[in-house]
């Protein structure tokens, strides 16, 4: 694939996958705008840590994803959009589902309008396996049922049926893509990898989980951004959906022995329950079928499981003071 006569806009640029969609897309060639959110905060999340020479080669716009001017500005004169910017958090949903809506849905409105103004040759929109609910079939085909089963989950439903409205109506040139449960340095301590990865590497006498059973389909972030990059230059992906996934289904108990090798110490166990959540919510089975992504975009992941936990390790290892088990930002 070739990016390197593109200008790309990356939206939600700050975050974990788009932080490392931006240093791919550079490496790759592409001119990058970043758009990252524009708060009360210092820095720039997650592209504070990327090389210098990686920043410095990087456009970076402060804004807010619901707002039509920054976002307008934000596109023109991009080839390619990339738009990842929302709220992810499933608790933080279910406290705020009116501002999950609006960030998320409202947010990728205004992305589609703007790409619709300036006639962008590429919108890859961003989607999630939470789209699905709990497995009623695995591997879970794009055919899958939609079952949301958050706040967070329906405003990405809503989001995506906004991108496909678009295309239909207006010819917009969008793929969707639905990652599933991805992982990998950078992440926040929030996602169940990072969180077991940095209390073992706290020296945790134990390890402080939710519910051991459900299981996932962990893709490493590098294999996610490759999706990314065949979706925005493959044709033929044009008003496709796609999953990310590896078709492997690993517990979170199975996951934490996994980590616990990674890391080299083997701790007890302690599950404690989330009451702030309903039980209910919570998605029990996620794996995903790849076979369009591999047909239509030649994709395949590359990373196992046992190898991506070694990059967390790495990671927390190298940049202790971003990784603590209580750390609670984006």
């Amino acid at each position: 694939m070739t990016v390197t006569s593109d200008r790309c806009l990356v939206t939600g640029a700050g975050g974990f996958i788009g932080s490392h969609l931006v240093e791919r897309l550079v490496r790759e060639g592409a001119r990058v705008r970043a758009f990252v959110h524009y708060g009360s905060r210092p820095g720039l999340g997650n592209l504070d840590l990327l090389p210098a020479e990686i920043r410095g080669s990087i456009e970076v716009v402060a804004g807010d994803v619901t707002d039509p001017t920054s976002i307008d500005a934000a596109v023109a004169g991009c080839d390619v959009v990339h738009h990842l910017a929302a709220i992810i958090s499933i608790p933080h949903s279910m406290r705020s589902p009116q501002r999950c809506l609006s960030v998320n849905a409202g947010g990728t409105l205004e992305v589609i309008d703007a790409c619709r103004r300036h006639g962008v040759r590429r919108l890859v929109h961003a989607s999630t396996s939470e789209v699905y609910g709990s497995g009623q079939q695995v591997p879970m085909p794009e055919s899958h049922p939609i079952v949301p089963q958050s706040p967070y989950a329906a405003s990405k439903v809503a989001s995506d049926a906004l991108v496909e409205a678009a295309r239909r109506s207006h010819g917009l040139p969008a793929v969707t893509i639905r990652p599933f449960n991805t992982y990998g340095p950078r992440q926040s301590t929030r996602a169940v990898l990072a969180s077991i990865v940095a209390q073992l590497v706290a020296g945790a006498p134990e390890l402080e989980l939710g519910d051991l059973r459900p299981t996932r389909d962990f893709v490493h972030v590098e294999d996610t951004v490759a999706g990314f990059l065949a979706a925005a230059s493959r044709e033929a992906a044009v008003g496709g959906v796609f999953n990310l996934a590896t078709g492997r289904e690993t517990s979170i108990r199975d996951a934490a022995s996994l980590a616990m090798q990674a890391v080299g110490r083997v701790v007890p166990i302690v599950e404690r329950v989330d009451r702030t959540r309903p039980e209910r919510s919570e998605v029990r089975r996620l794996v995903g079928d790849a076979s369009a992504a591999r047909a239509v975009l030649g994709w395949t992941p590359r990373i196992a499981l046992e190898e991506g936990i070694r990059t967390i390790v790495e990671f927390v290892r190298r940049h202790p003071e971003r990784c603590r088990p209580s750390e609670q930002i984006a």
